[in-house]
Parts: structure tokens; sequence; C-alpha cells
């Protein structure tokens, strides 16, 4: 009706508006660092690289005109911790999150095929697994299957969503999958609803209903503990989400906050060793720090060389956590065949022709070590 309709217009209009305001004012305060200091400003600039998209000479991490926050006494996650149950029996059967609360990086192996032998593989050799259902053309049936295949065999399941619907996280969680991976996440309302209709009230909304969950944990007082066991992770990966990192970061039930590199990259137009990008992930970074959340990168090149590689807790990818090579993969935690993603605005101008590389300067631990 006409009525109803010119009801809703002037509802809308103020949320476009104020998006848009949102998406300016970011692309307005991270160009502020597109040129150089002025001649002999030098180091002044804080966390300033030397040269525009590269490392200084002396090989100092890549970054751009700001420097990091510190974490205080508390650490990283401290709100995330601090909502936990005391009931909730430790370790977490969820190893990732574990690991987290230990203050280890975790990474993971990315399954995007029915694969049930290489899924049982590789779960014994990383922190969790990334099941990619935002791009591949998996079933919700077959990554149930290959969960189903090998029950606890160490690396957590861990779903990338096509959406953060209500529909499709139940699917994800019913299945089995100890943690949700959100993309595109541009505000707090995408937040909300990840971290929501992942856990069961009083904390969350998901529905109480059957699934393979029962027999996965069972025996682990699964309905009381997977509140505490499940990892939400939303991505940011547009300026939009840039501009609004600090009401996401904030948002309850959400446990961790990464950069979707490529796609921020793609939708920016920025190089990644440009500082306006550089400023962007520092932005989200100290947007986590501040909420006591988690932070991470999808890139596995942000392991090292960067200005948030010492503080990059949660990675799509990256080495096993225990020294494990998959043979024929380099190591990566993926396949190198055509559907490998290659890696989005790198090397910049003046910057190494490769991404840094992704060692742990200690040794690697023991197979043992993997699972304490």
């Amino acid at each position: 009706m006409p009525g109803t309709l010119d009801a809703e217009v002037p509802m809308f209009r103020p949320r476009f508006s104020i998006a848009i305001c949102l998406s300016i004012t970011a692309v307005m305060l991270l160009s502020a660092s597109q040129d150089p200091p002025p001649a002999g400003a030098g180091a002044q600039g804080s966390g300033a690289t030397g040269r525009r998209g590269g490392p200084t000479p002396g090989g100092a991490p890549v970054g751009g005109t700001l420097t990091p926050r510190k974490p205080d006494d508390r650490g990283w996650g401290w709100q995330v911790k601090a909502l936990m149950n005391p009931a909730t029996p430790r370790p977490l059967y969820n190893r990732a999150k574990e690991a987290l609360f230990n203050d280890r990086q975790i990474t993971s192996y990315t399954v995007s095929s029915f694969d049930p032998e290489l899924y049982c593989e590789v779960g014994k050799h990383y922190d969790f697994i990334w099941f990619e259902m935002q791009h591949s053309t998996m079933s919700w049936d077959e990554v149930r299957r290959m969960i189903g295949a090998c029950p606890k065999v160490g690396a957590a399941p861990m779903v990338r969503m096509p959406d953060a619907f209500e529909s499709s996280i139940q699917k994800a969680t019913d299945i089995g999958a100890l943690g949700i991976i959100v993309p595109t996440v541009d505000d707090a309302l995408e937040a909300r609803d990840a971290a929501r209709y992942s856990r069961y009230p009083p904390y969350g909304r998901r529905s109480a209903g059957g699934g393979q969950y029962n027999q996965i944990w069972a025996g682990l007082n699964y309905r009381q503990t997977i509140n505490d066991n499940m990892l939400v992770t939303v991505m940011i990966e547009t300026l939009e989400g840039v501009a609004m990192a600090e009401e996401i970061a904030a948002t309850h039930g959400v446990d961790v906050v990464i950069l979707g590199n490529n796609d921020l990259s793609s939708f920016s137009g920025w190089n990644q060793n440009d500082p306006r990008y550089q400023d962007a992930i520092i932005k989200v970074h100290d947007a986590a720090l501040k909420y006591g959340k988690y932070y991470g990168n999808a890139g596995a090149q942000y392991l090292s060389g960067y200005t948030v590689s010492a503080d990059t807790r949660m990675v799509q990818n990256g080495p096993a956590c225990d020294g494990w090579t998959p043979p024929g993969r380099g190591g990566r935690g993926r396949g190198a065949g055509p559907d490998e993603e290659p890696v989005i605005g790198l090397p910049a101008r003046g910057a190494p022709a490769t991404p840094p590389a992704t060692p742990p300067t200690a040794p690697a631990p023991s197979a043992a070590s993997c699972w304490k």
C-alpha cells in the first residue's frame, strides 16, 4: 500500500546515509597516510616504514603510519576469557580455542572438496580445519560426513560460512562444528547474528534440535559446555567493516576478529604493503585488543614480517602445529592446484618480489605437544 511504503522509506534512508558517511570517513582517514612523510621527517611518523610500500632498508617489519597498540596485563582475549563459565572443564575440547587461551597462534588446513581421508589425516596436525563453504561447491552433508569420519581427530572442525543466516549457522552447529567463520562482516548486526545463532540460550538464540553433534561430542556434557567451546570468528574485508571495527569487536559473543586480507585489498584498491592498507588493519587490530577479543589475518604471510605479526593469533592455513608437511603442498596448509587463492597486492612498489616467509623462529614442536 502507498501509505506503508511512504512510512518505511524515511526509516531506511537514515541507516543508508549513516553507512555511506561511515565509509567515506574511513576512506578519508586512511587516505591521510597516502603520501610519504615530508623530507627530513624520517622516523618521526609513528610506525613509518621509511619508504612507501615496503620494509625499511634495515629490514623493519612492513607497516603503515600507525603504531599498533600494545596489550596491557590482561593480554589478548581477556573479554572472551571473562565470559567463560567457571564450571566448564578445561582443557576445552575445542583445541583451537584452548590454544588461544594458552597464548598460542593457531593455524588451519583448508578443505574445499569432499575428501574424508584427507580430512582425517590433516586433522591430526593442525589446530583447526577450515571447511570452505563460502567459495566451494561442497554440500552440508559432505561436510557432515567428513566430520563424522574421524570424530575427535584433533583439529577443531570450523566452517567458513556462506552467510550469517540462522538457517546456515544452525546446519554448521548441528553437524558438529566447533566454530564458525563469517565473511564480509560490515556491521555489528551481522556480528551479532554470527554470535547469537551459534550459541544456546541464555547467551544465544541457537535452536534446540537433533544432529550429528550428539554423536561426535557424546560424553562431554555438550549442551552445558558447547557455548564455551564454540569459537565465533568474524572477518572484516571492506572499508565499511574497518569503519565499524570497534562496534563489531565489541559485540557480545564474538571471539576473534580477522582480516580478509585479499578481499580488503581488492575492495579498497590498496596493495597489502601500502601504508593506507596497513593503517586499516591496525585499526582493526586495535579494536580487537580494546574489546578483549583475539586478532588474526586470513593470510598466513602475516605470521612474520609485519608490525602485526606477533599479535596475529589466528590465520587461515600456515604451518602445522607439529611441524608436519602435507605431501607436495609446501607446508602451507593448502593445496597448490587450480583452487589455490593467490595473494592479492604483493609485492608493493619497492617491496621484495615475494611476500614475507612464514617461519616460526622457534624449533617446530613435536606431535605430542600439539594437544596438551
